[in-house]
Parts: structure tokens; sequence; C-alpha cells
């Protein structure tokens, strides 16, 4: 096969917009884009493709151009992780992995891909276990340019979820060898100290920093400056973005965040120069049953995730809706 063939084949089996990162900004296709996501954990529970796809219509729709799934998923009593723990395909949910980076990049979306640790079936528990799936996860999704890595959800926190930064550089390391341009983070339970910025980017070998910032009242006006002092001090190692990734969400603790402090923490986001940012929603934990679930439960039994949300949250979809506009190919958000 000749040199050209051979480049328009792969550019036939690329799928989805190209992430990239300039500096600290993500790019798509090339030009400078703040990601706007959405939690989607559940939804490789989804069985019908026109739910999906009317999902992520929504999504655009309200100006998001991304969405955070997890790749290994086990809760409320059902294993819905992509891979076994050995590296195997788990039933139909790998391919519906697949499907959904498919159906996401056909819009422009980009698809966090995350991984974690623990002792739920389908959850690797070793780092042997952790490579196995990784691996298989890198080499399935290696034509969809629009997903990207987490590899370890709160990585730091000590109990069953915690990976040392050594063993994030591995998991990294062999995600590159498979796929040299696959983008790379492992998220950190809370503010990131600025002391550690230098291990996740020169042992963690991270392409940018996610930080699950505080969830208490102070939180969003806390934003622009925690951003601003993150970069600053990767700046002196390597210029990288920071992407706000699981922020502060309804239904977690006793403070209950309203539209206005999402508004708020979007803003200063912003305002403090990261590059992306997440609508996150989860489980109540104030329910003996957990409802509303939100992304958490998007078995077919349950209520689809828009109708899941309350009034603050549709407050803020209202929002978004009137004030953040995107194009249909990358995604470009204003």
């Amino acid at each position: 096969m000749s040199p050209i063939a051979i480049l328009l084949t792969c550019l036939a089996a690329t799928q989805g917009p190209v992430l990239g990162i300039e500096g600290t900004r993500f790019t798509l296709d090339g030009q400078p884009t703040f990601l706007i996501g959405i939690s989607y954990y559940g939804a490789l529970a989804i069985e019908d493709e026109t739910v999906l796809a009317d999902d992520l219509d929504t999504m655009r729709q309200h100006g998001f151009n991304w969405v955070r799934i997890w790749a290994c998923w086990n809760t409320y009593d059902e294993n819905t992780s992509a891979v076994n723990r050995d590296g195997t395909p788990h039933g139909p949910y790998l391919d519906r992995l697949t499907r959904l980076c498919a159906s996401a990049g056909q819009r422009g979306m980009i698809v966090d891909v995350t991984l974690h640790r623990g002792e739920q079936e389908g959850v690797p528990r070793t780092f042997e276990e952790h490579l196995a799936v990784t691996e298989t996860l890198a080499r399935t999704l290696k034509p969809f340019r629009n997903a990207y890595f987490d590899v370890g959800n709160e990585r730091n926190v000590g109990d069953a979820r915690y990976v040392p930064l050594e063993e994030v550089g591995r998991l990294i390391a062999r995600i590159k060898e498979i796929d040299p341009e696959r983008l790379c983070t492992a998220s950190d339970g809370g503010e990131i100290a600025l002391d550690e910025v230098a291990d996740y980017l020169s042992v963690g070998h991270v392409d940018f920093l996610a930080p699950h910032r505080g969830r208490h009242a102070g939180s969003p006006a806390e934003t622009a400056a925690r951003t601003t002092a993150l970069l600053n001090t990767a700046a002196g190692i390597r210029p990288v973005p920071v992407h706000h990734q699981e922020p502060f969400r309804r239904g977690y603790a006793d403070w209950q965040p309203d539209a206005k402090d999402f508004q708020t923490d979007l803003e200063g986001a912003r305002d403090g120069g990261a590059a992306g940012w997440c609508f996150h929603n989860g489980g109540t934990r104030t329910t003996e049953d957990e409802r509303p679930r939100r992304s958490f439960d998007l078995r077919p039994a349950e209520d689809r995730l828009f109708e899941q949300f309350d009034a603050e949250e549709q407050a803020l979809l209202h929002w978004l809706r009137g004030n953040v506009k995107a194009t249909p190919r990358t995604g470009a958000a204003r």
C-alpha cells in the first residue's frame, strides 16, 4: 500500500473531532475551545440508541460539548463496566462505549473516559488489573480522537481508590505506547496542593490537571484564584490546562448549591484561565434510595437524565441555553 493510501485509510478510520492541547487551552480540530461538560457517568447502561442520541442532542442544545462517563461502573447492584478485570470485554458494554464515542463525535463532542480502583465487581483492584483494563480501552478507542482518559478518579484519596503517582505515570506511558496522541490525566479528590503540581507533571506525566475542588458554600467564589494559582505553578514546570472535571453537585452534602452557585463557579473557572468546566450531578445522599440519582443511574427503568434534574438544576440549564453558544462541528464555546 502506498504512503498516500495508508494516510487516507488512517483518516477514514479516525472518528470525531480531534482533541488537542495548545499551551493551557484545549483545542478541537486545532481551534482553541473551552470545554463545558456534563456528568453522564452511568451512560453504558443505556440500551436504546435513540435515547442516547436524544440525550446528546439535548446536551448540545444547552451548549455542552463534552460528557464524562465511567468505563468501570458498578452501582445500584448492576455492573455496567465496559471491561472485565482481566481486560476482556464485558457483555455489551464495550460496544456501547464505542457507540457513545461515535455518537458524541458526530455532534462535535468530547468524551471523558474515567477509570478508578475499588472493590466492586468489574472495578480493577490492583495495578495489574488496572493495566489490563487500560490496555483494552486504549486499543479499542484508538480511532476516536474525541476521547481522553482519566486513568484514576480521585487517585489521591486514601482508600481503595488510591493510585500512586508512579503507577499513574506507568498507566499513561502504556496508553501512549498504544496511542501516542491520546490525552490523559488522573483526577485529584481535592484542591491539588501547589507543592504537588510538580509530581503530577513529572511523575504522573499527566497532560492536564484535573482538580475536584471543595464542596462548600465558599467554593464558587474561590475558583478563579485557585485556577490561576495552579496555572502559575505549572508554568514554571510545564504549562498545561486546568480542567474542572468534577466540581460540586446537588444531593452530595448539607450545602445544596443553587443555580447561581453553578454559574459563579463556571464564570470563575473561565476568568481564572481554566480550559474546561463540568455541570456535575449524581445521586442524592439524603434519600434512602438516593433518588433522584441523575447520571449515576441511567438504566432503562429509571427516568431519563434531563427528567431527573430538580428546579435549581433546570434553572442552570435554562441559563446555559441562553448564555452558551457552540458550533455544530467543534463545539467551540463562547
